[in-house]
């Protein structure tokens, strides 16, 4: 049992683990392993099969693992985090995943933004599949609404706005987005006004 591994803090044992305690890295993976599984369902809504998600996510907590710089990074728990993240948006993205399926499903999308205050939301789309009771003419101009909002991602939005959105739809701030893409805080708010701009301009006309 490596229970005694307990009383050690990550920093810690990442520096008994290059000098040579290999059974470390067994510890850390089993330790974070429920960190990944919660990333690759918080993701999942982004396509392709939750099973690879999570294998991964072990991926990317492996990189953790073996390129944490404690004099450079931040605590491992953040470094392992944004590695994990990194690792399923990358391989979502490599394996061609469905362009914004997320759309296709009961879902609410806000907004944050840095110049608000903390908590405050602007609200794009509401409930974009309509509820049951609604008569199939309006089921049909909700579906011709979502259709137009599509085709707006699509034509309207940069590959790096496209970026930002998925992962948004997964729940992630812009700060959480930033790190996984790599970009400074500030372009990704900016992207995120963009998205809220034409998505705002879009509404308009189909309402």
């Amino acid at each position: 049992m490596q229970n005694h591994y307990e009383q050690f803090t990550d920093e810690e044992l990442i520096v008994r683990l290059r000098d040579g305690e290999e059974e470390i890295t067994d510890y850390i993976l089993n330790k974070y392993k429920n960190l990944v599984r919660s990333k690759a369902k918080s993701m999942f809504i982004l396509g392709a099969d939750n099973d690879d998600l999570i294998q991964e996510g072990m991926i990317g907590l492996m990189k953790a693992i073996r390129g944490y710089d404690s004099g450079r990074d931040a605590s491992f728990l953040t470094f392992a985090d944004l590695c994990i993240s990194r690792q399923i948006f990358t391989a979502i993205q490599a394996a061609g995943r469905q362009k914004h399926a997320p759309l296709n499903t009961y879902i609410s999308l806000y907004i944050g933004s840095a110049d608000k205050g903390e908590g405050e939301e602007w609200e794009l789309i509401h409930s974009l599949v309509s509820p049951s009771d609604k008569n199939p003419e309006e089921m049909l101009i909700e579906d011709e609404n979502l259709e137009q909002l599509e085709k707006l991602i699509d034509k309207e939005l940069s590959e790096f706005e496209k970026q930002v959105l998925d992962l948004l739809l997964t729940g992630m701030n812009y700060t959480q987005i930033a790190k996984v893409l790599g970009r400074d805080e500030k372009s990704t708010d900016n992207a995120l006004q963009r998205i809220k701009a034409k998505i705002r301009k879009q509404m308009s006309k189909v309402q």
